[in-house]
């Protein structure tokens, strides 16, 4: 039984991420469906895990895809000298980032993104960000 909830999973993951890489424009394409804005993992999960990987080190399906490598996000507080860059993160998460791989080419501004699937879409936006930012800060390298 857990095999074949296993490779239908392996399965969905790979069809999902198929769909990701739009290659006639060069682009890489997430759908933004509603989840739950408290649940960061499942925000993780849902919008971020294609390009940064299940376990956020930058391995995603679809990170070959990208101009540039994805962000090992476990390491975030080690290359900020041991603390967890926090209003960093929110501002990414809120309107990008000078990053080659960020911006229109590699990482959606998801603020924008985020408030297009709240129902208050200013308190939903930023409840949203502030949970991921939480779980990012959580999945951290000791």
């Amino acid at each position: 039984m857990f095999k074949q909830i296993s490779l239908i999973s392996a399965t969905a993951v790979l069809l999902l991420a198929s769909g990701y890489a739009n290659e006639s424009k060069g682009k890489v394409v997430i759908p933004v469906d509603r989840t739950d804005p408290t649940n960061g993992k499942l925000m993780f999960s849902s919008y971020c895990a294609p390009c940064h990987g299940a376990d956020a080190r930058g391995n995603g399906p679809v990170a070959s895809a990208l101009n540039a490598p994805p962000t090992d996000l476990t390491m975030l507080s080690k290359s900020h000298g041991g603390k967890y860059p926090d209003e960093h993160i929110v501002a990414v998460l809120q309107f990008g980032s000078a990053v080659s791989a960020h911006g229109t080419a590699g990482m959606p501004v998801w603020g924008p993104l985020l408030g297009k699937i709240s129902n208050v879409k200013t308190q939903e936006t930023a409840l949203r960000i502030a949970n991921l930012n939480r779980y990012l800060e959580s999945i951290q390298a000791k």
